[in-house]
């Protein structure tokens, strides 16, 4: 079902990777790494080229790479919000802006459904806490084949209330060059949500005639990215795709979003030493930054409803 890398017996205790059991799937020459640790996404390649910046299997995952957003994306302003008449107060896990980030399924132990050689589900039954006293059945699928991988997220509200719900991923992509600033770039966001110091949106303007205008293929340059888009362009088949090559086109990348994930962050990882600018982070969003407070984007599930969506990276 799945493995223990490194494990080492330690008299009578078993030492097992920070991140769990790792699950590898594989079909061709694309391989990927699903764990234990929050359902995360660790290793993807293709041909033996890492696509992800991510991390060795002796590491605990760092700046989020890989994970699974559930049952917010991104962060929550003093991590408060009300909903249907209750004011909730979640803990502030990015003390230093004071705001509530990246869900609470991060760190979570989820557990295999269901598992083939190129495809293995995750679950997790997320119960009611402080600051989210809802109960929701979350289910990963990650899946690979000869378009590349895949990966679905549903959620179903098995509570007697509705609740909130949005969803995110964390993957950061790569095309082998030194830094972010040669990669070309891609990108289908029509307007971006202006943050503040913290990362809250305070509102949106189009991108036209901007630095922020990656609707034609340019280099990322200089310019610092840890930004929202919205009103996203999509293809004929309903997907928006983020795509980035090196400077030659040798080496290229494609990550598509479906319907559902309305919002798209792109950052560089300026302020994280273990990122600096070597990779992009392009993260999935199905609502805006701060919707459990704004609303905007933001996901109401009903008793017995069920809300699924899909992202993924094309082979290329």
């Amino acid at each position: 079902m799945g493995r223990y890398p490194r494990a080492v017996l330690s008299g009578a205790r078993v030492v097992t990777a920070p991140s769990g059991r790792q699950f590898e799937i594989a079909s061709g020459d694309r391989r990927a790494c699903v764990v234990e640790v929050g359902g995360g996404l660790r290793t993807y390649s293709v041909g033996g080229r890492e696509v992800l910046d991510g991390y060795g299997e002796d590491e605990m995952c760092r700046s989020a790479r890989g994970q699974c957003l559930v049952p917010w994306p991104n962060r929550i302003a003093d991590g408060s919000y009300e909903f249907a008449g209750v004011r909730q107060q979640l803990a502030l896990n990015e003390p230093e802006r004071q705001t509530a980030i990246h869900g609470l399924g991060s760190w979570a132990n989820w557990t295999v459904a269901e598992r083939a050689g190129d495809r293995v589900t995750l679950e997790l039954r997320l119960h009611p806490q402080p600051g989210y006293p809802h109960s929701l059945a979350l289910v990963v699928d990650y899946r690979v084949d000869a378009s590349g991988l895949t990966v679905r997220t549903t959620a179903t509200n098995v509570g007697l209330t509705a609740c909130p719900y949005g969803a995110g991923a964390h993957p950061y992509l790569s095309v082998g060059t030194p830094s972010v600033d040669s990669i070309v770039l891609r990108a289908p966001g029509r307007t971006r949500l202006i943050g503040d110091a913290r990362g809250i949106p305070t509102g949106a303007e189009a991108v036209d005639a901007s630095e922020y205008d990656f609707r034609e293929r340019r280099p990322i340059g200089s310019l610092k990215l840890d930004t929202a888009f919205g009103d996203l362009e999509r293809d004929l088949d309903g997907r928006a795709r983020v795509r980035l090559a090196a400077p030659d086109g040798a080496v290229s990348a494609t990550l598509w979003l479906d319907e559902h994930y309305r919002y798209l962050m792109l950052f560089t990882g300026d302020p994280l030493p273990d990122v600096d600018r070597r990779s992009l982070g392009i993260e999935p969003m199905t609502c805006a930054p701060n919707a459990f407070q704004s609303g905007d984007g933001l996901v109401i599930l009903e008793p017995g409803e069920s809300f699924a969506a899909s992202w993924g990276i094309e082979s290329s």
